[in-house]
């Protein structure tokens, strides 16, 4: 489970904290480079995710038009909202990148046959909501294993190391 740094007393996610992780896709997908997006949020969304509710493991994020945009992220209503203030919980969210970020996304999806997902989504230092994505390849059955057998082979080396120190 990811690490939320919540407030005890109002039980909200501070600045610089993680609010959803997708650790699946680092198993999938060989995570070529990272980008950091900003999404647009209503207000009820921004509390939701202040408190710790968001879902991004279904989530892709694809264009639109000449636009990228973030579809199926699942952010549940926020409780203490009247009902005429509710948003949807899964509607697409647009995905604020430079010209330039969005370009090399949009040319290297269409034309070298890579995938654009969601990694993580956090809240930065000045307390705005960002989702980290990544251009990634997906990986072949055999990647996959020798992720798993890396990995391992890394805690068994490292529980080695820890009794021969003791």
């Amino acid at each position: 489970m990811t690490k939320k740094k919540k407030d005890k007393k109002s039980g909200m996610i501070s600045t610089n904290a993680t609010v959803a992780d997708n650790r699946r896709a680092f198993y999938d997908y060989t995570i070529e480079e990272k980008f950091e997006a900003g999404i647009m949020l209503t207000g009820t969304e921004v509390k939701s995710l202040r408190m710790g509710h968001c879902t991004i493991k279904e989530a892709h994020v694809g264009p639109k038009g000449r636009e990228i945009w973030i579809f199926n992220l699942h952010i549940p209503e926020y409780p203490q909202a009247g009902p005429s203030l509710q948003h949807e919980p899964k509607r697409p969210r647009k995905l604020l990148l430079h010209k330039k970020e969005m370009n090399k996304l949009l040319g290297a999806v269409q034309r070298e046959g890579y995938t654009v997902i969601p990694l993580r989504l956090f809240f930065n230092g000045r307390g705005l909501a960002k989702i980290e994505i990544g251009l990634a390849k997906g990986k072949k059955a055999y990647d996959k294993r020798e992720t798993i057998k890396k990995r391992d082979w890394s805690k068994q080396r490292q529980r080695l190391l820890k009794t021969t120190k003791s």
